[in-house]
C-alpha cells in the first residue's frame, strides 16, 4: 500500500537551516510528481515545492528552498536555508499520478502525515 511519512522537522532559530524527508512505499518516487506544501494554523495548505516534470516553486521560498528525489532511497527531501517566521507550518509530503501536476493541491493523489516546522525569531 502506498505510504508517505516525512521527518526531520523541528524547532530553528530564523536564518536557520533544515531538510525535511519524505519515505515513500508502495510506488516508485521517479514515476510520480512529488511536492511540498504547506498549512499554517487558520491557513489554506498551499504548494511550496514540486518535482517532475517541471520543477515549481513558490515565490515565498524561490532561492531559499531546494527539492530533490533520492531515488536509490525513494525518498524525496526539501532542504530550506535562510529559515524564517513565516516558514513555520505543518509540511506535508505528496504524490501525483500526473508527471504534469504542478502546486494545485487536487492534482495530488497521496499525502503523508506532516511534519512540523517552527522557526523562532
Amino acid at each position: 500500500q502506498v505510504q508517505l511519512v516525512e521527518s526531520g522537522g523541528g524547532s530553528v532559530q530564523a536564518g536557520g537551516s533544515l531538510t525535511l524527508s519524505c519515505a515513500a512505499s508502495g510506488f516508485t518516487i521517479s514515476s510520480y510528481t512529488m511536492a511540498w506544501f504547506r498549512q499554517s494554523p487558520g491557513k489554506e495548505r498551499r504548494g511550496v515545492a514540486q518535482v517532475g516534470r517541471y520543477m515549481t516553486y513558490s515565490d515565498s521560498v524561490k532561492g531559499r528552498f531546494t527539492i530533490f528525489k533520492d531515488r536509490t532511497k525513494n525518498t524525496l527531501y526539501l532542504q530550506m536555508n535562510s529559515l524564517n517566521p513565516e516558514d513555520t507550518a505543518m509540511y506535508y509530503c505528496a504524490a501525483s499520478q500526473s508527471q504534469w501536476a504542478r502546486l494545485g493541491e487536487s492534482e495530488y493523489h497521496y499525502w503523508g502525515q506532516g511534519t512540523q516546522v517552527t522557526v523562532s525569531s
